[in-house]
């Protein structure tokens, strides 16, 4: 419950993302990575989206791919945002989104993302005049009226086919999907470990009285 935010909600991530807004000056900027539900979840979520694209200039999202972090399955989202001081109108006139999802595949150790991977999305940003953006294939660009009429006015925003849904041919090689699982399976064991570290030890039922 802050009077800052346009919303009370349990969802860490939409506070830490009202928060971030709280945070930032008037003409402020901010590139804050966040989980896909940010994007569509109703409630709060569709409340402090349409909030965010009316009291600042949402200009960007990009759709990270899956395999990038630790947790193996994260879908994440870079969402690029100016502060913008009080106004009648809506700050956010297009928003662009870029895909560097669909059809993309990373792991941690055996194919990481690089550098090179960002190339095309830093080129189309244009950071010093985002009036030359150009549509492609994986960059799109979405009005404000788009955006708020779509259901809740939900951001998690595709439109390229995923080939590996239609072609088993398309899939990584047996190799690399066996290290993927081996990866899958490193990270739960670190995270129960990290559990179990956190709990309490129990005593052995009895073991008080033994030792008495």
């Amino acid at each position: 419950m802050r009077d800052d935010f346009w919303a009370s909600t349990s969802n860490k991530q939409l506070n830490f993302l009202q928060h971030i807004k709280g945070m930032l000056k008037i003409g402020g900027r901010a590139a804050v990575v966040l989980p896909d539900n940010v994007l569509f979840e109703a409630g709060a979520g569709e409340t402090i989206r349409r909030r965010l694209l009316a009291e600042c200039d949402l200009h960007t999202i990009l759709r990270l791919p899956t395999g990038i972090f630790y947790a193996q399955g994260v879908k994440a989202n870079v969402v690029f945002f100016d502060r913008k001081p009080a106004a009648a109108d809506p700050w956010t006139k297009e928003t662009w989104v870029y895909d560097l999802r669909t059809n993309m595949h990373f792991t941690l150790k055996t194919k990481p993302l690089r550098p090179a991977d960002l190339a095309e999305f830093v080129d189309v940003y244009r950071p010093g005049d985002r009036s030359t953006r150009v549509e492609s294939e994986r960059f799109r660009r979405f009005t404000h009226d788009d955006l708020v009429a779509r259901d809740k006015a939900n951001l998690d925003i595709t439109w390229l086919r995923d080939e590996t849904l239609d072609d088993a041919s398309n899939l990584p090689s047996p190799g690399v999907l066996a290290a993927e699982i081996v990866e899958e399976l490193e990270a739960a064991l670190a995270q129960f470990a990290e559990l179990a570290a956190s709990l309490p030890a129990e005593e052995t039922p009895g073991a008080s009285r033994a030792s008495a």
